[in-house]
């Protein structure tokens, strides 16, 4: 072969490459999508597994005064945390349930007990109702308060955004659940 014939196939190759990469600059430009302006949701998630085991208990934080803090909680702020929770559970009347059990009447309602839900041999362990201290206490660590349950989110860290998550559950009831009264 003489030189001719390799700078054929060069210029082949070279052709051929220039080609993709201006199919590629096209699709991309005609394809970009923009990202959105608001996150749909956000999901705190433990930056490992070690991390996870080494939290601090969840009992170790004290509980508020519900009877001071519930009636001046922010419900729409609530409603707007619950959003991350409709991924897996529904909060309408006569809901299915999802990946985890409907959350309509949920608090004071007693623990594993959602009809057509199976519950994780962890959570069936325990039928005490839901109280707002216990899921106050739950919903900053699901996985930290009871060991072996199926729901894998990491927990609200704030005890102002629990509240309010607190609130709002309380309204997914015919009759909500009344606030305790104030402790001394």
């Amino acid at each position: 072969m003489d030189s001719w014939e390799w700078n054929k196939i060069a210029g082949a190759v070279l052709g051929v490459l220039l080609f993709v990469l201006a199919i590629h600059f096209i699709a991309e430009a005609i394809t970009k999508t923009p990202l959105p302006k608001k996150a749909g949701y956000a999901v705190d998630v433990a930056e490992d597994s070690e991390a996870q085991t080494t939290a601090i208990p969840a009992a170790a934080e004290p509980l508020p005064d519900f009877a001071a803090v519930l009636p001046s909680a922010d419900v729409t702020h609530g409603k707007d945390l619950a959003t991350r929770c409709q991924q897996c559970h529904d909060d309408t009347k006569a809901g299915p349930n999802k990946i985890g059990p409907s959350l309509w009447g949920l608090v004071d309602r007693p623990r594993a007990t959602a009809p057509g839900y199976s519950y994780s041999s962890a959570m069936s362990a325990n039928h005490d109702p839901w109280t707002y201290d216990k899921l106050f206490t739950y919903l900053r660590a699901p996985n930290t308060d009871t060991p072996g349950t199926k729901m894998s989110y990491a927990g609200l860290r704030s005890p102002q955004d629990r509240i309010d998550l607190l609130a709002y559950l309380r309204t997914l009831a015919e009759t909500p659940a009344p606030i305790p009264a104030a402790t001394k």
